[in-house]
């Protein structure tokens, strides 16, 4: 309870008052410290995960993950692994997907490829300019017969971009969602992942590849210690509230 002494201008809280705000403030530390603590475990996470991408983008290329494996395929063990596909490209039925890069807006050009196998996986060539998305504008580019493609393994992109869906009726992508391109291009028998290509040059210099990041945002260090200063804050406040409880009992 919280009065008003008259004689010396003072507002008294009751001792009542002061332990219910003990209790809040210590409640609020046992929040801070739990999530302070969560946010130690993503760190580590974070950096163990950056340092297995790391790991995979620098080690020799091997096979990708063949039919009888797709299903174990995940983002967590195998996204960034560099791989080799080698088969033929069907340019007939190539997607382009929206991107922003370092060289500007334009287009992944994502082409299936044909493996001996008969399955099918879709490559990201690399970017072409918006400018430049027409196949007669980089028909240099468009490699016949059998070839062989090295790059990293990503997992597909479903649903589309921040605020912009895919729209497969209108061949307009926003992101590389394998399986609704598989569907609107009427491929069949198609990985659940695709390969970003490397820079290995093509003819003409369209598509080009090896333009993916390899980035990770990790700010959990700095959330971790805000947490665990809001805690060391309200800690203090609730000695400090308690402290003054004692003196008025």
């Amino acid at each position: 309870m919280i009065t008003d002494d008259k004689a010396t201008g003072r507002v008294r809280v009751s001792s009542r008052a002061r332990l219910m705000m003990t209790g809040a403030l210590l409640f609020l530390v046992a929040v801070f410290l739990t999530l302070g603590t969560w946010q130690v475990q993503r760190l580590y996470w974070k950096l163990d995960l950056i340092a297995r991408v790391e790991a995979r983008v620098g080690a020799p290329a091997v096979s990708a993950p063949a039919q009888s494996d797709w299903g174990a395929v995940n983002r967590e063990k195998d996204e960034y692994r560099r791989v080799t596909a080698t088969g033929t490209f069907s340019h007939d039925q190539t997607a382009l997907v929206q991107a922003v890069t370092e060289l500007g807006a334009g287009f992944w050009v994502l082409t299936p490829i044909r493996l001996e196998d008969g399955s099918t996986v879709l490559i990201n060539r690399g970017f072409v300019p918006a400018d430049r998305r027409d196949v007669a504008a980089r028909g240099e580019g468009e490699l016949d017969g059998t070839v062989t493609v090295t790059g990293l393994l990503r997992i597909t992109e479903p649903g589309g971009a921040f605020l912009r869906s895919n729209d497969p009726a209108s061949d307009r992508w926003f992101s590389r969602d394998v399986a609704a391109i598989a569907a609107a291009k009427g491929l069949h028998n198609v990985a659940p992942y695709f390969i970003d290509a490397d820079a290995k040059p093509n003819p003409g210099g369209l598509p080009i590849g090896g333009l993916t990041i390899v980035r990770f945002r990790n700010s959990h260090l700095v959330y971790a210690l805000t947490w665990f200063a809001l805690a060391t804050m309200s800690a203090a406040g609730a000695y400090l509230v308690y402290r003054q409880r004692i003196k008025a009992d």
